[in-house]
C-alpha cells in the first residue's frame, strides 16, 4: 500500500509503498477514505521526534475491510462499517502507528461510527474534538452529556461561565459545542476576529458574547461583558505567547483553566505565580492508553483517559452530534499532502502560517478551516 513516510534525517515526509498491515485480534482493518490535518503532523515532521520509516498522520476516517478475531459482536462493527479515529503517527519518540495511508489497523473501540457524516466531514472531528473533550469534562469538571469518570463536584462548584481564547480554531469550534451538550448551562464567551462573530454567535455553538482578539486589554473586555464579573472556566485554544497570561486575567480565584500547548514545549513562559493558577495541558495521545515518549517526558499509559475515550467515542456512534469544522477540500492526495498542506500549516506558531502562501487558490490562507484530503 502507499503511506506517507518519515523522513527524519530531510525533515520531510514522502510517499512510499509499504506493508498492508493486518489486524490483531481486537482491531479492526480500515480502507482509509479520508484524512484531516493538524498542526502536530506538520510539526514533528519538520522538527521530528520519531526514526525514519514511520506512517504520519492521525486524523482518518474510512470503511472497515477486515476484523480481528476479538472484536465483540456488541461493537455493532461489521465489514463495511464507515468508522472515524485518530492514530498517533510521528508524534512521539517511541514507534507508533499513523494514519496517512491507503491502509491502518485500529483497536475496534477507538473507532466511532460516522452515521450519516460523509468521510470528508468525519475525517475532521475525532483529535479535535477530544482534545476538546478531554480538556471540558475530564480535567476541568463540566458535566458531560455522557457516563465517564469526572471529577467529583458539589452543585455550589459547577461552573456558571466559560471563557475561550482563539473561538474560531478547530479544538475551540467543537469545544464550544461540546459546552452547549454539558447539562449544565453556562454563560459562553470567547475571543476571535470579528468575521468570524457570525458563525459563532448562532447554532450550534452559541456565544453569548464575543470580543476581538486583536483588540488591545481584550481580557478586560470579557470581564466587561460578563457584567464585570470573573469567569469559573478558561480555556486558551492558542497558548501561545502571553495569550495564556491574557485568558488568566479572566478568571476568578480557585478558577479552572487548560490550555492546548504547554510552557515545557516552550510555547509560552509564565509562571504559575504570575497566572494565579496551574493551567491544566494533557496530550491527546493520552486518550489512546499508550505510553507517549517525548524529549525528555515520558507519558505512561493512562487507563483513565483511554477509557474516556471509548466512552466519548460510543457517544459520537450512538447520535452525541458535533457538526465539523468548515472543510477545505485540497486537491490531490498523499503525494500533494506536504508540499500544499504542511506548507499551509506551517512548522511552529499561528503567526508562522500566515506568511506561508501561493497563488493557487486553494492554498490561501487557513482562518477557520480543517484540510482535508480524500485518499481513495
Amino acid at each position: 500500500m502507499k503511506a506517507l513516510v518519515l523522513d527524519a534525517e530531510s525533515r520531510t515526509g514522502s510517499v512510499k509503498e509499504v506493508p498492508t498491515p493486518e489486524p490483531a485480534p481486537n482491531e479492526v482493518l480500515i480502507q482509509v477514505k479520508a484524512i484531516a490535518l493538524n498542526p502536530v503532523d506538520a510539526l514533528y515532521t519538520a522538527h521530528p521526534l520519531g526514526q525514519s520509516g514511520r506512517v504520519l498522520g492521525s486524523d482518518f476516517s474510512g470503511v472497515v475491510v477486515a476484523l480481528g478475531p476479538r472484536v465483540p459482536s456488541s461493537s455493532k462493527l461489521q465489514v463495511g462499517s464507515h468508522v472515524a479515529g485518530f492514530l498517533q503517527g510521528a508524534c512521539s519518540v517511541n514507534d507508533r502507528p499513523g494514519a496517512f495511508a491507503e491502509y491502518l489497523v485500529c483497536p475496534w473501540d477507538l473507532v466511532w461510527r460516522i452515521n450519516d457524516l460523509s468521510f470528508e466531514e468525519a475525517a475532521a472531528i475525532s483529535l479535535c474534538t477530544l482534545t476538546a473533550a478531554q480538556a471540558l469534562f475530564l480535567r476541568m469538571g463540566l458535566p458531560a452529556p455522557f457516563s465517564c469518570q469526572q471529577p467529583i463536584q458539589r452543585a455550589a462548584e459547577l461552573p456558571r461561565s466559560i471563557f475561550i481564547n482563539g473561538a474560531s480554531t478547530s479544538v475551540a469550534l467543537y469545544a464550544a459545542q461540546l459546552v452547549r451538550s454539558s447539562p449544565n448551562p453556562v454563560t459562553l464567551i470567547g475571543s476571535a476576529s470579528p468575521k468570524h462573530f457570525s458563525l459563532l454567535s448562532g447554532p450550534p455553538y452559541k456565544y453569548d458574547h464575543l470580543v476581538d482578539y486583536r483588540a488591545r486589554a481584550w481580557s478586560q473586555q470579557v470581564l466587561i461583558v460578563n457584567n464585570n464579573l470573573a469567569l469559573d472556566i478558561g480555556y486558551d485554544c492558542i497558548s501561545e505567547g502571553t495569550t495564556v497570561l491574557n485568558t488568566a486575567k479572566t478568571l476568578k480565584r480557585g478558577a479552572r483553566m487548560a490550555v492546548v500547548r504547554s510552557r515545557e514545549g516552550e510555547a509560552w513562559r509564565t509562571s504559575a505565580e504570575e497566572l494565579g493558577l496551574e493551567p491544566s495541558y494533557g496530550a491527546v495521545w493520552e486518550g489512546l492508553g499508550e505510553e507517549v515518549v517525548y524529549a525528555g517526558m515520558t507519558l505512561p499509559a493512562n487507563p483513565v483517559a483511554r477509557a474516556f475515550t471509548v466512552s466519548f467515542y460510543a457517544w459520537l456512534s450512538e447520535g452525541g452530534r458535533m457538526v465539523p469544522n468548515c472543510l477545505r477540500l485540497m486537491p490531490g492526495g498523499l503525494e500533494k499532502l506536504v508540499d500544499d498542506g504542511f506548507t499551509l500549516l506551517g512548522t511552529g506558531s499561528m503567526d508562522d502560517r500566515k506568511g506561508r502562501q501561493r497563488d493557487e487558490e486553494w492554498m490561501r490562507p487557513v482562518s477557520g478551516e480543517k484540510l482535508v484530503y480524500r485518499i481513495s
